[in-house]
């Protein structure tokens, strides 16, 4: 299984998209190559996410500073064993703490093993998480991408994807996920590349910086 774990991986990774379909080329002359971009891998990383849901990147930093210093060995078992007092006292909102209570329950019990989701197929994997009561089709892919360095994954819910992506095939409409997915199908296996190049076009036609611009779920 390909991993995004390398700039050299991100170069072939773009050099076969390339070859797969020509508008990728005129999408890297406007934005240039699009940078790796890693985060936390494992539980914390996931927690990372989960947090930064639907709240401004100020918030979600404040609230993953006062985690990490509540819970400085941030794993599956100091998440279960904690009160709804002390996740609240972070900044957490009650839909995030049942979200990361059923998330630590899935880790311990194996029902999601971390370790193990990089080397699936990325539909696969984003099945295993997406079963986790509260893990959205976004979080879930955007974990896969961005912890794991999925070559493959791709969160097709993403408004700058699909705005990106209405734009540079010349598309009336805003394609809605299931559309995204079906114009992803020529992009296998690197459609994750492909997403970070669709960020990274998106924030050079809107003219500000190309990230993901959606934490619902």
């Amino acid at each position: 299984m390909q991993l995004l774990d390398s700039e050299d991986a991100m170069t072939r990774g773009l050099e076969a998209l390339v070859r797969l379909d020509s508008v990728v080329a005129d999408m890297l002359a406007a934005a240039g190559p699009p940078t790796l971009r890693q985060r936390r891998p494992g539980f914390g990383g996931l927690v990372g996410i989960v947090i930064s849901q639907q709240v401004s990147t100020a918030s979600a930093a404040a609230i993953q500073r006062r985690v990490e210093q509540a819970f400085p060995d941030l794993d599956a078992s100091a998440v279960s064993a904690a009160t709804d007092d002390e996740l609240r006292a972070c900044g957490l909102s009650a839909p995030k703490i049942r979200t990361l209570r059923a998330v630590a329950e899935a880790v311990a019990s194996g029902a999601v093993p971390l370790d193990d989701l990089a080397a699936m197929p990325a539909d696969e994997a984003h099945a295993r998480l997406v079963a986790v009561k509260g893990i959205g089709p976004w979080t879930a892919d955007i974990y896969l991408l961005f912890c794991l360095g999925h070559a493959d994954a791709f969160p097709a819910g993403d408004l700058a994807l699909q705005e990106a992506a209405r734009i540079a095939y010349g598309l009336e409409n805003r394609p809605d996920p299931r559309a995204l997915v079906e114009i992803a199908e020529r992009w296998r296996p690197w459609r994750g590349v492909a997403a970070k190049l669709l960020w990274a076009y998106y924030g050079a036609v809107k003219g500000h910086s190309g990230t993901p611009t959606t934490g619902a779920g």
